[in-house]
């Protein structure tokens, strides 16, 4: 399910095509940087951020170590570009998810629509992969606060805007009545799947069955929170506005 490492021969570090100026060309220094982060991410996962040495992502990748200083900077540099690009493979999921059920078929309930969601997030934030990475991030967040600020904007804000936007829309169609989406999906994010994720990050063995029968009861009571029991649910002057904070 997640990255498995693999243990490569030494091999001969190859040419990349060269410009008239002696340096690669654009082409050949994208295809080295994604290079440098497919071993790169192979590696922490495989070893974890201390014993993940630059002279090994050197050699493994076929380049030289003073390309990566020159391109990274040092370690925590290349493990946040290594974050970032995850981050965002995590994020892409809970996107397209969101936009698949804001345009399908009208008579499905808003329920249904978050167990969609919830089960997509159970999968990728749950993963080996992921858990793997947020362990890392915990363990370095006090050392290097500019991993943890990463993590929190690039990670969970825009987890956290991705599914206020959702919200937005369901607000709009009427399908769900909160004054302040932000919160609501911070709200959403951490009853569906927050504990889960803790726990598998504790090393707690994820059970799916369990999983999601626990995902429907947190939607189910985020829900009565949102909505509440059908008699006492008073719709908003239509001129109130629905906004999100500034947060």
């Amino acid at each position: 399910m997640g990255l498995t490492a693999t243990r490569t021969k030494p091999a001969a570090r190859r040419e990349l095509p060269k410009s008239r100026g002696g340096r690669p060309t654009k082409s050949a220094a994208i295809e080295r940087d994604q290079r440098l982060i497919e071993v790169a991410t192979r590696l922490f996962l495989d070893r974890g951020f201390d014993a993940t040495s630059l002279d090994a992502v050197a050699e493994a990748a076929r380049v030289s170590k003073p390309t990566v200083y020159s391109r990274y900077g040092d370690k925590r540099g290349l493990f946040a570009a290594v974050l970032r690009r995850e981050i965002a493979r995590w994020l892409a999921p809970l996107s397209a998810a969101a936009e698949t059920q804001l345009s399908s078929a009208s008579d499905i309930s808003v329920e249904q629509r978050l167990v969609e969601i919830g089960r997509e997030m159970l999968t990728f934030t749950c993963g080996p992969d992921a858990v793997a990475f947020s362990r890392m991030m915990t363990s370095q967040a006090i050392n290097f606060p500019d991993i943890a600020k990463l993590g929190k904007e690039e990670g969970w804000l825009k987890a956290v805007a991705t599914t206020a936007r959702f919200f937005d829309r369901l607000v709009t169609q009427g399908a769900l009545d909160v004054d302040d989406t932000t919160i609501a999906a911070e709200v959403f994010l951490d009853v569906v799947v927050g504990h889960t994720h803790r726990m598998a990050t504790f090393g707690t063995a994820l059970e799916l069955k369990d999983a999601e029968k626990r995902m429907r009861a947190a939607i189910k009571l985020f829900l009565a929170g949102a909505l509440g029991p059908a008699d006492r649910v008073q719709p908003p002057p239509k001129s109130t506005p629905r906004r999100r904070s500034s947060r």
